[in-house]
């Protein structure tokens, strides 16, 4: 890790296999480092979640027969992971959604 690079802040959630696949694991090791080193990712790698709050995104990730999501933050100075879970629909849970408000809540404080 570079020293300009952004640690990840874990405040819930794993990505391990299984449940992931150790591609869709791999997969996700590279997008969330692309992270770390300041990259922008969009669609369809990310999008933006407005939702939970300002700078929030839900990454996306494939898996054989499976589709996660993880829902990150992006702070100057790290990359906060609030939520790691399997996308059954096509519309974010809003269980998930009030979690993931209530750590940047907790995380903010």
């Amino acid at each position: 890790m570079n020293q300009k690079d952004k640690p990840l802040l874990w405040l819930h959630g794993e990505v391990k296999s299984p449940p992931l696949t150790s591609d869709a694991r791999i997969e996700t090791g590279y997008l969330l480092r692309r992270l770390q080193m300041g990259d922008d990712l969009s669609l369809p790698h990310s999008r933006p979640m407005p939702s939970i709050g300002r700078r929030c995104h839900e990454l996306r990730v494939d898996d054989q027969t499976k589709t996660w999501r993880i829902v990150y933050r992006l702070d100057s100075d790290a990359v906060l992971i609030l939520e790691v879970f399997e996308k059954k629909t096509r519309k974010t849970p809003k269980e998930i959604i009030e979690n993931c408000k209530k750590r940047i809540r907790l995380y903010d404080k």
